[in-house]
């Protein structure tokens, strides 16, 4: 499981009236969240917890990989980093208080990600228009070295509508 470290101190990284640096159960209304990515119901999942960065207009996850995530020998698998990105571009949507799934994603693997290191993942809008939004997400080493890159374009729902079988009480 990914291991966070504490990336909610209330400095430059405070949160904007709005904006749930948090998972996802505020706005489906759920009591538990068991999102593989960021859920803190899922044993199984990653655990991300991001907060936004008011100053950069992001939401920002420090975290480590363990060899559960593991691809090549001591390096993380791409499908944990893609989900990671998709993660990262997701959370994005909160800062224009947008619930929206993803439609398209591509990503760039620029290096490998080294297991049991200190990471970042930052995501942030690019732009959109309607329903449609484009986001875009860094994974970078503590150093700030950029290890993969991607862009996503996202539909906007009405979570009540789409996951009303799926949400308790409704």
């Amino acid at each position: 499981m990914a291991s966070n470290t504490k990336n909610t101190k209330q400095t430059k990284r405070e949160q904007s009236p709005g904006i749930a640096a948090g998972n996802n159960r505020a706005q489906a209304g759920s009591t538990r969240n068991y999102c593989f990515g960021c859920g803190r119901d899922n044993p199984e999942g990653l655990s991300l917890k991001f907060a936004f960065d008011a100053e950069r207009n992001s939401f920002v996850c420090r975290f480590r990989l363990s060899r559960r995530h593991t691809g090549p020998p001591g390096h993380a698998h791409g499908g944990i980093i893609a989900t990671i990105l998709d993660e990262a571009m997701g959370k994005a949507n909160r800062i224009t208080q947008v619930t929206a799934v993803t439609k398209k994603m591509t990503v760039e693997y620029c290096r490998l990600v080294p297991l049991g290191k200190p990471l970042i993942a930052e995501g942030w809008q690019r732009g959109g228009s309607g329903r449609v939004h484009v986001n875009v997400a860094e994974l970078r080493s503590a150093e700030g070295e950029i290890l993969a890159r991607s862009e996503g374009t996202f539909i906007a729902i009405d979570p009540q509508k789409m996951f009303r079988g799926h949400i308790k009480g409704r």
